[in-house]
């Protein structure tokens, strides 16, 4: 059996003890409770807290956890429950518009596929959860960053691929973009990022109307658009859904 990394043992350690008793502690009151020496505390401190896991009180010099931390664990539960209750609204609506639908949340400078309900047809189709989309350019990474500041922030900071002679990455033309998603309150993406292929996305919000992820529905060029335009009755129905499942997470009417 392989070793644990006793640094990372450390680590987790140290987080543990900030999460419990006082609220705030010492170099030297971490390092006597974890028999530790204090440079290797104190090196263990540095690292956690220019990760963010770890803030030190300018005043007193003590630590606690930090906010990088709390998201995290944030996250963890918002993915959870989003996608528990998006299980039964994400089926009628791949079964009501005969489409694909993918369920979104911001991950690692993109959008990570948490639920995918397949076409509900006989083709040949592959589970696409776990699978990571670009920001800029599918309708799920668009209404993220028109929604969450965090998710626009590493939009605008990040390097946008020209994935097809449609792909928006000039910044202003990008940003007009997502004016327009919150404007409407949803995003498009007609061959955009694959040619041949379009989505539209609507955002899903939680009891604190904080933007936690998006539903999308995504198929063939030909069947999602009419005449180069979304058909407004697949807007309306992922839209329809967004709310539906925000209110089920505490959102209330939107």
């Amino acid at each position: 059996m392989a070793k644990n990394i006793q640094s990372l043992e450390r680590a987790a350690a140290m987080l543990r003890l900030l999460a419990g008793g006082e609220r705030r502690l010492g170099l030297s009151d971490i390092a006597t409770s974890l028999d530790l020496a204090k440079g290797t505390a104190h090196g263990i401190l540095r690292t956690l807290q220019a990760e963010g896991f770890v803030e030190q009180d300018p005043a007193s010099g003590r630590y606690q956890l930090g906010a990088e931390l709390l998201r995290l664990g944030n996250s963890y539960l918002d993915v959870h429950e989003l996608r528990a209750r998006a299980l039964v609204w994400t089926d009628d609506l791949a079964r009501s518009s005969g489409e694909s639908v993918h369920l979104g949340v911001l991950h690692q400078h993109g959008v990570l596929v948490v639920h995918h309900v397949f076409r509900p047809d006989d083709s040949r189709q592959v589970l696409e959860v776990g699978a990571m989309q670009p920001l800029h350019s599918t309708a799920l990474g668009k209404v993220l960053a028109a929604y969450d500041p965090v998710a626009h922030s590493e939009a605008v900071e990040a390097v946008r691929e020209q994935f097809t002679p449609r792909t928006v990455t000039e910044l202003a033309a990008f940003e007009s973009l997502l004016d327009q998603a919150r404007a409407r309150g949803w995003a498009s993406d007609v061959e955009e990022t694959w040619e041949g292929v379009a989505a539209v996305a609507a955002p899903i919000h939680d009891r604190r109307r904080m933007p936690v992820g998006a539903v999308a529905i995504t198929g063939a060029v030909e069947r999602v658009c009419s005449d180069q335009e979304l058909r407004s009755e697949l807007v309306a129905a992922v839209r329809q859904c967004a709310r539906a499942v925000s209110r089920d997470l505490g959102a209330g009417r939107f």
